[in-house]
């Protein structure tokens, strides 16, 4: 195993991965773009309700990625089994009960939000049909994450791919009406994506049980482990509450301009967040790489190899960053002609992209040393700083900015830069300060 685990080997198939699963929304998006605008932007705010869901869910996978790891590098095998049969049962559970919950009360989701006329409705046909088999998200979750924390990083790139053609396939034949088949628009957006999902589901769970894990090991949680229930808990919930922080003030910020500002500032939104995703994903990638090899050097006791994976994974990651969002100033408007030729919107989106500069040199020092403190089980301090800045700065800088003071959406610009920069150098204060040396969960025998 340990030959598998450096960084560049497990990086580049998690970075493909990212990428692949980023293009199910961006296809999404794209195929709706050409179908009607206001459907588009109906997915858009449909998938930020997916998106809590999805963090949720998070709790269980992020923690099972950080205790498999450290498991693992303190040379406990069967602690990490144990894990792994707890995170697919937990996942299950809670996947199940939010279909459920989703299923019930997508339309009152929705119109708390603040999405009205076409948009609501667009948005409940897609929120009913996706949000109502979500559980297969959470079950792919904690596949793909017992997979990495095992260095098996190919494998789920691999079947992302196969799910990225299903979906671009059937979106286009279910949107478009194509090989005979009725033109759907929404509704076809929704029934490829589920689909591609259960197909996922069915493939990764045979290649987990044929290969890195035993259906045995499900006997492993009789007695009931309680510890490491516990510990999944209370490393899942800090580590995912960060995220949910985040997702929850973005809904919170949809709303805002849903009620005081125009649709043609939520369209450029929409379509400016899909652009930006592909800023970041390369620190993602790394990111979640380095979180891997961090929990292993911790479980092992090399703190001093958890530091400079971290560092070193933060320096790539800056380059990289700030290489693709200054060449992407050239050609902004090009960029978001990707999606539209409206000259409004065109404009709003361009003009976010130099404000945005600022907002990806904060969010990658947040995406790296976060995803490094997770690794070291240090959860709890980004979570509290994350509640601090994204709701005072962020969200109610977001307010102030583009409502009393007049900016609009380049105000809220303002504030994500002003909340991703501030927690940035927090955070890498924090990791400078050496206290996430002593939170690991795992201690390699003696």
């Amino acid at each position: 195993m340990e030959k598998r685990m450096n960084l560049l080997s497990l990086t580049w198939p998690i970075f493909i991965e990212n990428v692949l699963f980023m293009l199910l929304g961006f296809i999404d998006i794209f195929v709706l773009s050409r179908y009607n605008d206001i459907a588009a932007s109906a997915v858009s705010a449909a998938n930020q309700v997916i998106s809590i869901c999805n963090l949720v869910f998070s709790i269980i996978s992020g923690a099972t990625a950080i205790l498999i790891s450290q498991s693992l590098g303190a040379q406990k095998r069967q602690t990490a089994s144990m894990i792994a049969a707890l995170s697919l049962v937990f996942s299950s559970i809670i996947g199940i009960v939010i279909s459920a919950l989703i299923a019930l009360f997508h339309r009152p989701l929705l119109a708390a939000l603040g999405a009205q006329g076409q948009i609501l409705e667009y948005g409940c046909e897609y929120l009913l049909i996706v949000g109502g088999f979500i559980f297969t998200q959470a079950i792919l979750n904690s596949v793909t994450a017992i997979l990495r924390s095992h260095g098996y990083t190919k494998t789920s790139m691999y079947v992302t791919a196969i799910m990225n053609i299903l979906n671009a396939v059937l979106d286009t034949a279910f949107v478009l009406g194509l090989f005979g088949l009725p033109s759907l628009g929404v509704r076809g957006v929704a029934i490829a994506t589920t689909l591609a999902r259960v197909a996922g589901i069915c493939i990764l769970c045979f290649l987990l049980f044929k290969g890195v894990e035993s259906p045995s090991i499900f006997a492993l949680l009789k007695p009931f482990p309680k510890q490491e229930a516990k510990k999944i808990l209370l490393v899942g919930i800090p580590s995912a509450f960060e995220t949910i922080n985040y997702n929850v003030a973005q809904l919170v910020v949809t709303s805002i301009i849903f009620h005081f500002l125009s649709d043609n500032d939520f369209i450029a939104k929409t379509y400016f967040s899909n652009i930006v995703i592909f800023f970041y994903i390369f620190s993602n990638s790394i990111a979640q790489a380095a979180q891997i090899l961090v929990g292993y050097h911790i479980g092992n006791g090399d703190t001093d190899s958890a530091d400079r994976v971290c560092m070193h994974s933060l320096k790539v990651s800056l380059l990289i960053a700030m290489s693709i969002s200054i060449g992407a100033l050239f050609v902004r408007r090009y960029l978001m002609m990707v999606f539209t030729t409206d000259p409004v919107i065109v404009q709003i989106g361009a003009s976010l992209f130099f404000i945005d500069l600022f907002v990806e040199l904060g969010r990658t020092f947040n995406i790296v040393v976060i995803n490094g403190l997770r690794g070291a089980g240090d959860t709890v301090f980004p979570s509290v700083v994350a509640v601090f800045s994204m709701w005072l700065v962020a969200t109610l800088g977001a307010f102030i900015l583009a409502v009393p003071m007049g900016l609009g959406l380049p105000g809220i610009w303002i504030a994500f830069a002003a909340d991703e920069c501030l927690r940035g150098l927090l955070m890498q204060l924090r990791w400078k300060s050496g206290k996430w040396k002593t939170k690991s969960l795992y201690h390699k025998a003696a």
